[in-house]
């Protein structure tokens, strides 16, 4: 063999190496050499992301054929992270989702439908198992472009200690919107006339949750329906809700639209406010911060029936997916049995699929937090929700026009009742202008 001859063959042999390294590099998995590799982002703390990575570690020891790697991400900017990579087309398999979201790229054609693998369903997963209404708000049409994982609740955190100084009842399932706005103005201190402490921090006026106030007075909802909206309207009600609000605006009981809440949860934890409009995952750092005295969650208040706010959040994929089967196994997983490692030690919110929520609500019970428990199984279980926020492709522009709006009404500046149908009208101009 000529020296020109053994170059060449030698350079073969070194390419063919250095494809088979690549390869194992790469995963060798999605060549059907070993395991398959579903890689995964979320926008998780480095605290939850430790329990979640412990779950998938024991999610592989049990499935060997498959591989699941976590992506980096930061949760203060992840939906900047989320766009830039849907432009790029380099979404990771799975990805943390709201359902807004999830609609919004389902609608685009940019999510993978689960339909056909969700009609499968097996004695670790049976899919009949979400909570009420969590599923169906997560499909479009016979399509289902993700899952839901987690269902936010939202009530009004309480310092029990300041209204047992004052002489009043606590909040509790049943409460009214009188009795709450009552509450907040006894609470409210002023020095001079100048409020020193409101009575409750974030109220919960924006259209959404005015919305919750009146259709829990029996008028008609904010939006039609749900998911893609087709019309809005303000029904007297909400007009009615929309006023009171404004009432507690203007005498300086709550905080007004605009102001600076940043710091509203190491002020509670501080002693300083009464009431917070808030979710229920405050409860992971209450339990952490441990404030010095006690206190409690109670579920949004009504009018004539309860009705509490809807909002789930889920995981969802791209449509250029690379291994569907082992996708959907870590799907399943994520979406039950992977939470009943992760609560416990991070209570954040309860599961969707319901067998999978019972460690979140037997950790909040053996820490002192039944108040907590018990309003976010009251919640889950209202039959009647509406919607936290538009969940449609146009959400953005509708939420421009809220904001040009809303405020300024709550304050005074602009008259409530024409200042509504204002915003109703423009609100239905950007639906008509995006069917």
């Amino acid at each position: 063999m000529t020296k020109k001859r053994i170059f060449k063959t030698s350079i073969v042999l070194l390419l063919l190496l250095l494809t088979s390294l690549s390869i194992a590099a790469c995963g060798g998995s999605d060549t059907g050499g070993g395991p398959k590799t579903v890689t995964v982002m979320t926008w998780e703390t480095v605290d939850t992301n430790k329990l979640i990575d412990q779950a998938l570690a024991a999610f592989m020891k049990q499935n060997p054929d498959i591989k699941v790697e976590r992506v980096p991400s930061p949760n203060s900017d992840y939906g900047q992270k989320l766009s830039s990579l849907v432009l790029a087309k380099k979404l990771p398999d799975i990805f943390w989702a709201g359902n807004d979201t999830e609609q919004q790229y389902g609608a685009q054609g940019l999510l993978y439908d689960w339909s056909s693998q969700a009609q499968q369903s097996s004695s670790d997963f049976d899919i009949n198992k979400f909570a009420p209404n969590s599923l169906t708000n997560w499909k479009t049409s016979d399509k289902l472009y993700g899952l839901p994982t987690l269902m936010n609740t939202y009530g009004i955190w309480y310092n029990e200690d300041l209204f047992k100084q004052a002489g009043l009842p606590l909040p509790k399932s049943g409460w009214t919107y009188d009795e709450m706005l009552h509450d907040a103005q006894v609470l409210t201190q002023k020095d001079g006339g100048k409020v020193s402490r409101y009575g409750l921090w974030n109220t919960p006026d924006d259209p959404f949750q005015t919305n919750n106030c009146a259709v829990s007075a029996g008028g008609t909802s904010f939006e039609d329906k749900l998911l893609s909206p087709s019309s809005v309207n303000a029904s007297p009600e909400f007009l009615n809700c929309a006023k009171m609000f404004a009432t507690a605006v203007q005498n300086g009981s709550v905080t007004p639209p605009g102001y600076n809440v940043d710091s509203a949860q190491d002020s509670f934890v501080a002693g300083k406010i009464p009431m917070l409009y808030n979710g229920q995952w405050l409860a992971a750092g209450f339990l952490q911060s441990k404030p010095g005295f006690k206190y409690g969650f109670a579920p949004l208040p009504q009018v004539k029936q309860n009705v509490q706010l809807y909002d789930a959040v889920g995981i969802a994929s791209p449509t250029y997916v690379k291994n569907p089967d082992a996708t959907w196994k870590v799907m399943q997983f994520l979406a039950s049995k992977a939470w009943e490692t992760v609560l416990p030690g991070s209570p954040v919110a309860p599961a969707a699929y319901v067998p999978s929520s019972t460690p979140y609500f037997d950790t909040l019970k053996k820490d002192d937090l039944s108040s907590v428990s018990d309003s976010v199984n009251y919640i889950l279980n209202t039959p009647d929700k509406v919607g936290i926020r538009f969940v449609a492709p146009w959400s953005s522009k509708a939420t421009d026009v809220i904001t040009a709006n809303w405020n300024d009404i709550l304050l005074g500046k602009k008259p409530l009742e024409s200042g509504t149908q204002q915003m109703v009208q423009q609100l239905n101009d950007v639906i008509k202008s995006n069917q």
